[in-house]
């Protein structure tokens, strides 16, 4: 089991139109802070994204943020964090939070989020990492997609096995916890060439 020390939080950029989602995305700040957990995120201050990394210093804890020059010219980075990093990319935005977590959260978010956590998970189920991938399934933001994975199971595009590897809970100290007693499961590698 490999230790907790950062958790990567993928969000939305806008705090979206229910204040609930501002909400989740302080308590999770402040729970990763609680559990002596940094923050890696986009580094950007405004919506979600701004939200979670100032909930995380306002406890005390670290936070790393990496964002793209283009979005930093546009006055969107947050310039209080323990660490900016701006990169010339977004690929070079991902691979950096992705090399400096130990584990990944989305948070309520749009397709920028959605791309994010996809990537992600696809890198886990190729066998690139066997850190913990999980949802904050904000008031019901994420039901509809964790059914339509489901139905993907069923479909025989997407294995139980790979499914499970997708952590969902609603609350945001519960998957601090269960992502710190994360075990990565043994999986079947994702192409099995007698099924060719």
């Amino acid at each position: 089991m490999t230790p907790l020390r950062a958790l990567c939080v993928f969000c939305g950029s806008s705090p979206g139109v229910d204040p609930v989602h501002g909400v989740a995305a302080r308590a999770l700040g402040a729970a990763l802070a609680e559990a002596g957990i940094d923050l890696v995120y986009g580094g950007g201050r405004v919506g979600l994204m701004g939200l979670v990394a100032d909930s995380v210093l306002a406890a005390g804890g670290r936070v790393t943020g990496v964002i793209p020059k283009a979005l930093a010219d546009l006055e969107v980075a947050h310039l209080g964090l323990t660490e900016l990093h701006v990169v010339g990319s977004m690929h070079e935005r991902k691979a950096m939070m992705a090399d400096r977590s130990d584990g990944f959260i989305a948070l309520s978010g749009g397709i920028g989020t959605f791309e994010e956590l996809f990537e992600i998970w696809t890198w886990g189920q190729l066998g690139d990492h066997a850190k913990p991938v999980a949802l904050l399934n904000v008031a019901g933001f994420y039901d509809k997609l964790a059914g339509f994975l489901d139905d993907v199971v069923t479909a025989g595009f997407l294995r139980p096995a790979h499914r499970a590897m997708l952590m969902v809970d609603d609350d945001p100290a519960a998957l601090v916890r269960r992502m710190r007693d994360h075990r990565a499961p043994l999986v079947a590698k994702w192409i099995d060439r007698a099924e060719r």
